[in-house]
């Protein structure tokens, strides 16, 4: 109620009071004295017609008053509304203007701006649509869009107001066009002088200098550093020398978009330098732009770091909105022939394990022999400390069933396999997980238990994924490893305790590393070589380990199969699919895209298989073709030669058109 309103209702209220006690006083002055009453009632009758007159006067001066003050709110308001700074129309959902103001029209006059309107129109018709869908154009009338007019950028905002003289669902808008172009640029410019930290490594230094040359290795280091100066002289930035291999590189914003388009072209340039020995210069960059302070850039740019070099290096990655963007990393890995890091490592997860309550051995989904193996050497590591130690294991596959029906049968192995529930029930903050065969925390059979417990130890060979295991006590991630298993064989070898495999465990481990290295091909090196001579002298029965893995009649004709309805695309790529629905077709793909590789001019296969409502895809490669860079883009990982992906919510065609896409992507990205 307008408060003039209130002060009249008030004022006949205070009015009644007053007549009433003169009345009162009235009718007290004749009880006492009877010659009153009629002087006493003619003036109680002016009093009241007096009253009735004052009243009926203030009611006509607060009545044109509230109409004063209501004509003149209308009238501000047309004329703000007729003078907007902003240009202004009232429009109809489908698009016909109703009244646009003065400065709509001068600002928009030379412009077609009906085509605009009309586009805006749907969009906002469209809007109205899914709001009443949603129940929420009752609740919420606002409006805000960006549009481009000409060379301005416009912020639209507004309201829906129901239109009386449409039918129900009909809307009227009134919208106001706010030029945020200056804004704009000024937040672009903002962004593109942001400063981005990063670090530039030399690879493999070390080797370096240990196999250069002398009078080769001042020369190629200096060429190597010039060109790194060079490169990052050219896009703007500053670079200092921080330690004898480690570059800081500063960069802005707006320099780092130009560096991407160009896909880090210093990492071929590097590559290029000719070291007249065998050995190939590579590096790796990580760069940042994550962090409210340069300090946090600072520290994002170390952890972007750690996933170029747990990746093998020869690569550039860039985080950006908590994600990774990677570029390169198109060449094997390098073997390091220091075991130094194997020593450090074997000596400190003994310690570890000495002052934990209880080991609980966790591998990936879908276990292979790789990894069984390897959790059975840990197995035998710690108990040989005399610690309580359990493995994880919910399920498994056809490729280590043979393997898994042999421990079964041993006594010692009754109770140390257990299921989640086991687990979780047994897992403490005192309890020691180690984690075998993946570092990805989406990737463990159990994901619960990570955090469970603040003692974790990660022992993998696969790269790095930005879905890595962060919250560490100790790591032994190496990506030249053939396999899991060939870092637990070094670790075993390394520690003090005087270890004693049985035949199941050395079995185990050599599989490991024979499958992973399909029969000791692919990812070899001399320290993959050392690791099986060590376990072949526990007394490693190789013809046993062969039956485990060994076909029979049945899926070595799927396999053909596969192989014979092959397509070959890019000249040398194999891609086939098993159409038959599998629980084992992951497997079955993995040895027909084995198989795939043997044919001439064939450099990578890819083979699909289906499993419920998961599509499988395996790679492989002999190294020309990064098939893990390939499968990385669907969600999957592994090495440059043998790498998988799991697809959910699509058919074995729809993924085979996904994967041709990425393929393509690879080598767009490539040239």
């Amino acid at each position: 109620m307008p408060k003039n309103e209130k002060n009249f209702i008030n004022l006949v209220s205070r009015t009644k009071i007053y007549l009433a006690i003169i009345a009162i006083l009235l009718i007290i002055l004749c009880v006492k004295d009877t010659n009153f009453i009629v002087p006493s009632l003619i003036m109680y009758a002016l009093i009241v017609m007096y009253s009735l007159w004052t009243n009926n006067k203030r009611i006509d001066e607060i009545s044109k008053h509230i109409q004063d003050v209501t004509f003149n709110l209308d009238s501000t308001i047309k004329t703000s509304l007729i003078n907007s700074p902003f240009p202004l129309i009232i429009m109809e959902t489908d698009g016909n203007i109703l009244w646009k103001s003065s400065k709509f029209v001068s600002e928009f006059g030379n412009t077609n701006i009906n085509s605009i309107l009309k586009s805006l129109s749907k969009e906002l018709k469209l809007d109205i649509l899914e709001r009443r869908l949603n129940k929420e154009i009752a609740k919420n009338h606002s409006i805000s869009k960006e549009i481009e007019i000409g060379k301005n950028t416009y912020k639209v905002l507004g309201e829906y107001v129901k239109s009386k003289k449409k039918k129900q669902n009909e809307y009227m808008m009134t919208l106001y066009f706010i030029d945020d172009t200056e804004r704009l640029k000024t937040e672009k410019k903002m962004k593109d002088e942001a400063s981005c930290i990063g670090f530039i490594m030399i690879d493999n230094y070390d080797e370096m200098i240990e196999l250069l040359p002398d009078d080769r290795k001042t020369l190629i280091l200096a060429e190597v550093e010039k060109k790194i100066i060079d490169w990052a002289y050219k896009n703007n930035g500053a670079i200092i020398k921080s330690d004898r291999k480690t570059y800081l590189y500063f960069i802005e914003q707006k320099d780092l978009e130009s560096i991407k388009k160009e896909k880090f072209e210093i990492l071929d340039a590097v590559k290029e330098i000719d070291t007249d020995e065998t050995i190939t210069v590579t590096i790796s960059i990580a760069i940042s732009n994550e962090g409210k302070t340069n300090y946090e850039k600072y520290k994002s740019a170390q952890v972007a770091m750690d996933i170029v070099l747990g990746r093998g290096g020869d690569q550039a990655v860039v985080r950006e909105d908590e994600k990774y963007s990677f570029y390169g990393g198109k060449t094997l890995e390098v073997e390091k022939r220091t075991k130094v890091k194997a020593r450090t490592v074997a000596r400190a997860l003994e310690q570890i394990i000495k002052d934990v309550k209880n080991i609980i051995i966790m591998g990936h989904i879908n276990p292979d022999v790789d990894c069984i193996g390897s959790s059975l050497g840990l197995y035998r590591l710690a108990k040989s400390l005399e610690k309580e130690t359990y493995i994880v294991n919910t399920n498994i596959g056809q490729s280590i069933g043979s393997y898994i029906d042999a421990i079964k049968k041993e006594e010692e192995y009754k109770g140390v396999f257990i299921n989640k529930a086991e687990a979780l029930n047994k897992i403490t903050e005192d309890t020691l997980l180690i984690i075998v065969d993946t570092n990805k925390n989406n990737y463990v059979e159990i994901p619960e238990l990570l955090d469970k417990t603040s003692k974790i130890v990660v022992i993998d060979h696969h790269r790095k994924s930005p879905e890595f295991i962060e919250k560490t006590i100790l790591t032994f991630h190496e990506v030249y490893a053939s396999s899991a298993a060939e870092l637990v064989t070094e670790i075993l070898q390394y520690v003090e305790t005087n270890i004693t495999l049985n035949e199941l465990e050395a079995e185990g481990l050599y599989a490991g590393i024979m499958m992973d290295t399909k029969n000791f091909t692919f990812k070899t090196g001399v320290r993959t070589f050392e690791a099986a001579a060590y376990l072949r002298k526990t007394g490693v029965d190789i013809l046993k380990v062969k039956k485990w893995f060994q076909s029979n009649l049945e899926s070595y004709n799927q396999i053909a199969d596969i192989v014979k309805s092959a397509e070959v695309i890019k000249d040398t790529i194999g891609i086939s699919i098993y159409e038959k629905e599998d629980k084992n077709a992951n497997l079955i793909c993995a040895k027909a895209a084995d198989e795939l590789l043997t044919i001439s001019n064939i450099t990578a296969s890819f083979v699909l298989g289906k499993t419920g409502d998961k599509i499988f895809v395996s790679g492989r490669s002999i190294g020309d073709i990064n098939v893990q860079m390939i499968l990385e883009k669907l969600g999957g990982g592994g090495h440059i030669t043998v790498a998988g992906a799991q697809l959910e919510g699509v058919s074995l065609e729809e993924a085979k058109k996904e994967l041709i896409s990425r393929i393509e992507e690879y080598f767009t990205e490539t040239i």
